[in-house]
């Protein structure tokens, strides 16, 4: 009987273990260079588990489902436009971490195409003795230099994990807020609650790994002439083409928008 008890235990204690624990973040942003009054403000996901952690906006997993319901439904018939329009996010990136190779892998679409790399800089902070008291958590002060930016973490001990929201983590303890000097980006976590596992997000076009240098390259090309990247091979083109209408029209409505999309970027998380 003890023995069962003691299986029974082991049991628990490794699914309690396996479980990943949701963070949900307020992402506050000021991307907008020439309108710092232009603030945007969205939730993302921090899913932690003991192998992996993975940061990723909110609206990315729901326009999945509404992309998945459209295909069951009969494809672009069953499309519901306005609900994708409401869906649109600022955080079309996402991120994963590798705890066991203390790797961050960064994925973010260019165009037609999800390039990703390996983050080569490691962050290092500066721990200090100020402590306070946000939400239920009691946390501690940390600052970095990171992207271009001066960052102030508060971190706390009351929750299990060393790590934190976009490519942040390697303190003692949970990032709870961080926020850089200027007030144009910062990170607050709302709650938390378990889920079963990590979800799939549908990945669309080709996965190209490469360095950070040259993503930063492909990201600059973009901005001067993204429809280079939009129209390769004609498939972006053709998929919008399907209802009929002028090409050359839909090229210059779709090269507007890309460029009003660039120009609502301006002031990104990472200045270098």
């Amino acid at each position: 009987m003890k023995k069962l008890g003691i299986i029974v235990l082991s049991l628990f204690i490794q699914t309690v273990m396996a479980q990943t624990n949701r963070f949900v973040y307020q992402v506050t942003m000021k991307p907008d260079a020439s309108d710092k009054n232009d603030i945007k403000t969205e939730n993302a996901y921090l899913d932690i588990s003991p192998e992996k952690s993975m940061f990723y906006s909110e609206n990315r997993i729901k326009r999945d489902s509404v992309i998945q319901s459209a295909i069951q439904s009969g494809g672009a018939r069953g499309f519901n436009r306005d609900q994708m329009q409401n869906l649109r996010s600022i955080i079309n990136y996402s991120i994963e971490k590798d705890k066991k190779n203390q790797i961050t892998i960064f994925k973010d679409r260019i165009g037609r195409d999800v390039y990703t790399y390996e983050e080569d800089r490691p962050i290092s902070w500066k721990i200090f003795p100020e402590t306070t008291k946000i939400g239920e958590y009691k946390v501690q002060k940390a600052e970095t230099d990171f992207g271009g930016r001066k960052w102030t973490a508060w971190f706390t001990t009351d929750l299990p994990y060393q790590d934190g929201p976009y490519k942040f983590g390697g303190l003692p303890g949970l990032i709870v807020k961080v926020e850089d000097d200027k007030g144009e980006y910062s990170f607050d976590l709302m709650k938390n609650y378990k889920i079963s596992d990590f979800p799939t997000l549908n990945q669309f076009g080709n996965t190209i790994k490469v360095k950070r240098t040259d993503y930063i390259k492909q990201q600059k090309k973009f901005m001067e002439d993204p429809m280079a990247f939009m129209s390769q091979g004609g498939g972006a083109m053709r998929g919008g083409n399907r209802g009929g209408g002028n090409p050359a029209e839909m090229r210059k409505r779709m090269e507007d928008r890309v460029k009003e999309e660039a120009k609502k970027n301006s002031n990104p998380i990472e200045l270098q």
